[in-house]
C-alpha cells in the first residue's frame, strides 16, 4: 500500500535499535515503536536521520504505518513484555498477518503464543538471533522458526539482515517453537565454552603465573590457529585490555560475579526433561552460581584451606601447548553435548533439525562462530543421524590426539586446587560416553536394594529383584 513501511519493529534498546538500521541498510522501509515516546523520537533525530525510517507513539499508529500483510518485529525483554507487547498489537492486526519475536524467549512460551494467535488467523515466527550489538548492526545469525507459511513472508528481509558466510546465516529451522529452541541450546553451547575458556584462563594465571598481557599473546595465537573463534578472539582482546584510571589490566579489577540470563538455565532444565547429559554446560551454570557468593566464597577461603602454590611446570611451552589441547577438547566436548540435545529434542518436539544446516549457519554472525563449525557440518552431512559427535571418525581422531594433554592439564589444575568444573566435565563427558561398561550396575543393585526398583541382566533376559539383606 502507497505510503506504507515495509516492515515495523517494537523496541528500541541497543539490538532493537541496531536491528532497525541493518533492515534499513539492506533498503528496506521501516516504521518503528518504543513505549518510551522519547526514546523513538531520539532515535529518528539521531542514528536514524536521514534513513527509510518513521516513527509511531502508539501501537495502532506502527500498525498503521506498516503495509499488510504486516510483518512486525518485537524487539522486548522475555517473558511478560512480549506478551504485553502482543496484546497491545492484536486489536490492530488482520488475519495474515505476522509477528515475528527476535528476543530471547523460552521456547515453550513461543509454542504458547503462536498457539493462541493462530486461533485469530494471525502468524507467528519465533526467531533467535546471535551476535549482539555488532551483528545485529552488520549481520547477525538467524534462528527462525514457525510456519513455512510464516518464514516465507519475511524470508527476503531475514536473509538479507543475516551474516553472510556460504550463503545467508540465515535459514527455516523448523515449526513452532524450533527456532528459539536451536537459539536456547546454542546459548548453553555459550555457556559451556565461556566457562572452559574462564578455566583455561585460570590455570595459566595461577600454575604459569601468567600475566594477562602474557595470555592475551597465547589467546590470540590460538585464535589464529586450529582454536580460531569469536569467544577466543575476544579473550585475547580482554586480557589486552588496560584500564585508563589505574594502568592496570581491566579484567584483574573486574569483581569475579558472573551474570546470567536464563537461557543456559532452560538449557540444562530441558535437558534433564528429555534425559540428555549435558554436563558441560550443566557446569557452566553452576560456576556462574557459584560466583554470585561473592561474601561466603572470602569468608570459606580463610577457612578452607587449598594446596600450596604449585612448581612451575618444567617445560613452559609444553604446558601452554597442552592448555590448548585441554580447551579445544572441551569446546569439541561443549558442541557434541548440545548437538546431542537438538537430536532427541528435534524427536520429542516433531522439529525435523538439521544439524548440518544449523552448524552452517552458525559459522557467522553468531557469539559461538568458530573453525570447528566446519567440520561439524562435514560430520552430520556424512552422516545426517550421527548419534553423536564424538563417533565422527575425525573427531574421534582428534579426541584420541588431544586427551593425554586434557588428563595432564586436569590433573595440574587439581593439584593446584584450581577449580575445573567445566574442563573436568567436558573430558569427563567424553570418557562416559566412550566406556562401554559404567558402575551403574551398582547404581541399580542399590536401588532393587532399597526399594525393590528391579534390574536387567547381562547373562539372560527378563527383570529381576533380589532380596539383598536379611
Amino acid at each position: 500500500m502507497a505510503g506504507r513501511q515495509q516492515v515495523g519493529l517494537v523496541g528500541l534498546a541497543v539490538m532493537g535499535e541496531n536491528l532497525a538500521l541493518n533492515i534499513a541498510s539492506k533498503g528496506f522501509s521501516l516504521a518503528v515503536f518504543n513505549r518510551t515516546g522519547t526514546k523513538t523520537d531520539a532515535f529518528l533525530q539521531g542514528r536514524a536521520a536521514g534513513k527509510k525510517i518513521v516513527g509511531a507513539h502508539t501501537p495502532q499508529e506502527l500498525c498503521n504505518a506498516v503495509e499488510t500483510p504486516r510483518r512486525i518485529l518485537l524487539m522486548v525483554k522475555s517473558g511478560a513484555p512480549v506478551d504485553e507487547v502482543i496484546a497491545q498489537l492484536r486489536p490492530h492486526l488482520q488475519q495474515g498477518d505476522l509477528l515475528i519475536d527476535g528476543g530471547n524467549s523460552f521456547f515453550q512460551d513461543t509454542e504458547r503464543r503462536a498457539a493462541d494467535l493462530a486461533v485469530s488467523g494471525l502468524l507467528y515466527i519465533g526467531t533467535g538471533v546471535s551476535g549482539g550489538e555488532e551483528g545485529a548492526l552488520k549481520g547477525p545469525c538467524i534462528m527462525p522458526g514457525g510456519s513455512p507459511e510464516a518464514y516465507a513472508l519475511v524470508k527476503n528481509v531475514l536473509e538479507k539482515i543475516a551474516a553472510q558466510v556460504d550463503g545467508p546465516c540465515c535459514t527455516y529451522i523448523g515449526p513452532r517453537g524450533a527456532g528459539h529452541y536451536v537459539k536456547m541450546v546454542h546459548n548453553g553451547i555459550e555457556y559451556g565454552i565461556m566457562q572452559c575458556i574462564a578455566e583455561t584462563y585460570d590455570i595459566l594465571r595461577t600454575v604459569l603465573r601468567l600475566k594477562a598481557a602474557e595470555m592475551s599473546v597465547t589467546f590470540g595465537k590460538w585464535n589464529a590457529a586450529e582454536l580460531g573463534g569469536y569467544l577466543v578472539e575476544i579473550t585475547a582482546a580482554c586480557l589486552a585490555k588496560m584500564d585508563p584510571d589505574t594502568g592496570k589490566p581491566l579484567v584483574d579489577l573486574i569483581l569475579d560475579k558472573a551474570g546470567q540470563k536464563g537461557t543456559g538455565k532452560w538449557t540444562s532444565q530441558n535437558a534433564l526433561d528429555l534425559g540428555v547429559a549435558v554436563p558441560t554446560i550443566d557446569m557452566a551454570v553452576e560456576g556462574r552460581i557459584l560466583s554470585a557468593f561473592k561474601d561466603e566464597r572470602v569468608a570459606a577461603s580463610k577457612i578452607l584451606k587449598g594446596p600450596k602454590p604449585p612448581r612451575l611446570p618444567a617445560n613452559r611451552t609444553q604446558f601452554i601447548r597442552a592448555c590448548r589441547d585441554a580447551l579445544y577438547l572441551a569446546v569439541i566436548s561443549c558442541y557434541a553435548q548440545g548437538m546431542a540435545l537438538m537430536r532427541e529434542a528435534s524427536k520429542e518436539y516433531g522439529y525435523g533439525l538439521d544439524p548440518a544446516e544449523i552448524a552452517r549457519i552458525w559459522k557467522g554472525g553468531c557469539i559461538i562462530r568458530s573453525k570447528l563449525l566446519d567440520p561439524i557440518a562435514a560430520a552430520y552431512k556424512r552422516k545426517p543421524q550421527l548419534p553423536n559427535l564424538l563417533v565422527d571418525r575425525k573427531f574421534a581422531s582428534v579426541i584420541a590426539a588431544r586427551a593425554r594433554a586434557a588428563r595432564k592439564v586436569i590433573c595440574e589444575a587439581l593439584k593446584a586446587g584450581v577449580p575445573v568444573l567445566g574442563l573436568a566435565s567436558a573430558l569427563g563427558y567424553i570418557d562416559s560416553y566412550r566406556t562401554a561398561r559404567l558402575p551403574q550396575n551398582l547404581t541399580q543393585a542399590q536401588r532393587d536394594c532399597f526399594g525393590a526398583h528391579t534390574y536387567g541382566r547381562t547373562d539372560r533376559d527378563g527383570i529381576f529383584h533380589t532380596q539383598w539383606t536379611e
